[in-house]
C-alpha cells in the first residue's frame, strides 16, 4: 500500500509539461507530458491533418512515435508525411508500419524508447477499455494519444467513449478546428487546423464551442 501524501506534498509535486506557445498554448496551455491524449472527429473535417500537426509540434521537445493502424506506410499516408514536412523532424519521429498493440507494448518497456506514441485508430486496436487500462497502468511514464472514429459528436463504440472520459486532454476536430475539452484549455480552447476551410465551414472567425 502506497504511504498517503499530505496536501502540502501534492501542491509542491513538479509535473513536467509541454512548454507550448503561440496558437498550441492558446488552444492547450501547457498539458502534462504524461497520460492520455483522445481526439476525435468525423471523416472530412480535418483529423488527420491536425494530429500531424500535433505530432510535427511535440517532436519539438521529445521522440514520436506514429503507429498507422488503419493506413500503415501507405501511399496516402507518405503524401500527408510529405504535406506536413514531418522530415523536418528527423528521427525525432518514427511511423510504425500497422504495429500490433501486444508488439507496440514491448517497444514502449524497453530502455529508451519513445515517450510519446500516437495510435491511429483506437477503433482498429480492437482493444476493450479493460484493455485500455492495462496498457494505460503498465505505462504511465509515457504519453498515449489515440486517435478515434466518431458517430455524430461522440466517439465510435462503448470502449472508445469510455476512454475518452478517461482522457486528461480531450481534442474534437470539427471544421477545421481542433476544440479542448479536457483538463488543459488556453486561453481560446480552439486551434484552426486551416483558416480558409475553417472559415468556409463555420462562416465566423470565432464560432461557438461544441459541447459533449
Amino acid at each position: 500500500m502506497g504511504r498517503a501524501l499530505t496536501v502540502g506534498e501534492v501542491l509542491r509535486k513538479r509535473c513536467k509539461t509541454f512548454p507550448f506557445t503561440g496558437k498550441w498554448y492558446d488552444a492547450f496551455g501547457e498539458p502534462e507530458r504524461t497520460g492520455v491524449w483522445f481526439i476525435w472527429g468525423n471523416s472530412g473535417n480535418g483529423k488527420s491533418s491536425f494530429t500531424m500537426q500535433l505530432c510535427k509540434e511535440l517532436a519539438k521537445y521529445d521522440r514520436v512515435a506514429y503507429d498507422s493502424l488503419e493506413e500503415g506506410a501507405s501511399m496516402t499516408m507518405r503524401q500527408s508525411l510529405m504535406r506536413h514536412g514531418m522530415g523536418e523532424a528527423g528521427s525525432r519521429f518514427a511511423l510504425l508500419d500497422n504495429e500490433p498493440m501486444r508488439e507496440l507494448s514491448e517497444r514502449l518497456s524497453r530502455r529508451k524508447s519513445y515517450n510519446i506514441v500516437v495510435i491511429d485508430s483506437f477503433q482498429y486496436t480492437q482493444m476493450t477499455y479493460k484493455d485500455y487500462i492495462r496498457l494505460k497502468e503498465r505505462h504511465k511514464d509515457k504519453l498515449l494519444i489515440f486517435i478515434s472514429h466518431a458517430g455524430g459528436q461522440r466517439p465510435r463504440g462503448s470502449a472508445a467513449v469510455s476512454v475518452m472520459y478517461d482522457a486528461t486532454l480531450k481534442i474534437w476536430v470539427e471544421g477545421f478546428r481542433a476544440f479542448s475539452k479536457g483538463r488543459f484549455i488556453g486561453p481560446t480552447g480552439e486551434y484552426t487546423i486551416w483558416k480558409e476551410g475553417a472559415e468556409k465551414y463555420w462562416g465566423i472567425t470565432d464560432p461557438p464551442h461544441p459541447s459533449l
